[in-house]
């Protein structure tokens, strides 16, 4: 099942947030969190939304997608914490 399907365990929403914020208040909400534990990210910053924080879940070998809401104009990422 996709992530983007199943229910977040917590949503952060960095909105209106740009770089690095989104990332550093990502990584804060994910320590906090226990495994398995997804998180659903609200993000507008293009940076944020397609570099880093996608680069830092890879990294971290995190499952992650990514839904692009043209019409919202931003972003819903999901991160399921491993």
């Amino acid at each position: 099942m996709a992530l983007k399907d199943q229910t977040p365990t917590e949503t952060l929403d960095v909105l209106g947030r740009v770089c690095p914020y989104p990332l550093v208040l990502t990584k804060k909400q994910l320590e906090k969190m226990a495994s398995g534990s997804i998180l659903k990210i609200l993000c507008d910053a293009p940076a944020s939304a397609e570099d880093s924080i996608p680069r830092f879940a890879e990294k971290q070998g995190y499952e992650f997608e990514s839904v692009k809401l043209e019409d919202k104009g931003y972003w819903e990422l999901y991160i399921k914490k491993s």
